[in-house]
């Protein structure tokens, strides 16, 4: 609901002689300002609810271990720590960072050593040892996911999980938005066989669901024996995107810089797993795909032609600073989001992927373990491969998705 507030003018009513006519205008002048509020969002994270009854009384006389990152403020953009620092009846005993570090700083895949202050969950270990945790009476957890699979902080979250289950702690999720519509899920379930660290349930490649929500999922899933608890968002609606959520933008890494990257990366985290560039070392990763070889123009054509929807796409060449062809001129396509409600970024880089074969078929090349864990199985590189249809690949995941949805169901909580 888009709507402009009304402005309340006293004179207008001077010359009104029904007195009660004007109150009763006025009234609804107030009513629909709140209408309008409510419409564009204020919403209230797990972190602006923690001092809130019942939950502040979670944490009286406890060692807090927190597993955070740069994301983990509250909507005045104040630390995890420093809130928690306010309340003098707990203690944060230990911090712990995912992929990227405590700051967001590093790029995907970088080793991060502890340090002093911070336990890193991604260089020696993912997961808190017995020994991080021995002065730790709860786990809070508190970071800002994008709504795809693909991205780890699920599956450091389920790590965390599994440790505080271990050592008998309290795991308690500060939920947060899911960034991209979570009324919509889209993409392959992914198969027992290739969960990683960038799939860890038996869910889409876009799932829908916040990550209080998925920590329900995973632990009914893998029978874990925790002491699960959830301090829940206020006055969100699941149908919101991240910008009508009233909430700032903090990228959760160095490539998710905005929402928009955050729209398109569930279909586009595919690109990582061939030798096109994804748009890393460039300003726009993953609304950036090409490579020093690519037809682009060609391409652009093909694609729009197809009439896919909510999105058009063209050309737009670029260097990438570092990751693939760093240095090089890329011929490329840039992906224009005109209508996201109605675009579908996984089936969208499938049809960019089986047009980029047929140009190129000597060209296109998978690096075939990680394509299969990012898409989940191993079945829609092959049919891409032989020239199948985006429909019929689309089509082959849509029972185990319908499924999904429907387990889906028991762990949402708004």
């Amino acid at each position: 609901m888009n709507c402009d507030r009304l402005s309340i003018r006293p004179t207008r009513f001077v010359a009104w002689q029904d007195k009660g006519l004007s109150l009763l205008i006025l009234l609804g002048i107030l009513l629909f300002n709140t209408v309008c509020s409510l419409a564009t969002g204020y919403v209230k994270t797990g972190a602006d609810r923690i001092f809130e009854k019942p939950f502040i009384s979670w944490f009286h006389g406890k060692r807090i271990g927190l597993v955070t990152n740069q994301t983990g403020v509250d909507r005045d953009l104040n630390t995890l720590a420093g809130l928690f620092s306010r309340n003098p009846n707990c203690t944060v005993t230990a911090v712990f960072a995912p992929e990227h570090g405590i700051g967001g700083t590093a790029q995907a895949g970088e080793h991060i050593a502890s340090s002093a202050e911070v336990f890193s969950l991604y260089g020696e270990t993912r997961r808190p040892t017995p020994a991080m945790l021995a002065d730790v009476d709860m786990l809070v957890f508190d970071i800002q996911d994008v709504g795809s699979r693909c991205y780890t902080y699920v599956s450091t979250m389920l790590e965390c999980m599994k440790a505080a289950a271990s050592c008998k702690i309290t795991f308690i999720v500060l939920d947060r938005p899911n960034p991209i519509d979570a009324t919509r899920t889209e993409g392959p379930v992914l198969e027992e066989g290739l969960k990683s660290f960038i799939g860890v349930g038996r869910v889409p490649i876009r799932h829908g669901m916040t990550m209080a929500e998925m920590a329900l999922f995973l632990e009914s899933d893998l029978q874990l024996n925790l002491d699960l608890r959830i301090v829940p968002l206020a006055g969100w609606n699941r149908s919101q995107w991240f910008g009508q959520t009233g909430l700032p933008w903090i990228a959760p890494s160095p490539n998710m810089p905005t929402g928009n990257t955050a729209t398109v990366y569930p279909g586009f985290c595919l690109i990582e797993g061939t030798n096109l560039s994804e748009g890393r070392g460039t300003t726009q990763p993953f609304e950036l795909v090409g490579a020093p070889w690519l037809d682009a123009s060609g391409l652009a054509s093909t694609l729009n032609r197809l009439g896919l929807p909510g999105v058009r796409f063209r050309p737009q060449s670029f260097q990438p600073t570092f990751s693939k062809y760093s240095g090089q001129f890329c011929r490329g396509i840039q992906i224009h989001i005109l209508d996201r409600s109605r675009f579908e970024p996984i089936q969208a880089a499938l049809h960019l992927l089986r047009e980029t074969r047929l140009r190129h078929p000597d060209r296109l090349q998978f690096s075939e373990l990680f394509f299969d864990r990012l898409a989940g199985n191993s079945w829609i590189r092959e049919m891409l491969r032989d020239g199948a249809s985006v429909e019929s690949i689309v089509e082959k995941w849509q029972a185990d998705l319908e499924d999904f949805k429907k387990t889906r169901e028991g762990y949402l909580l708004y």
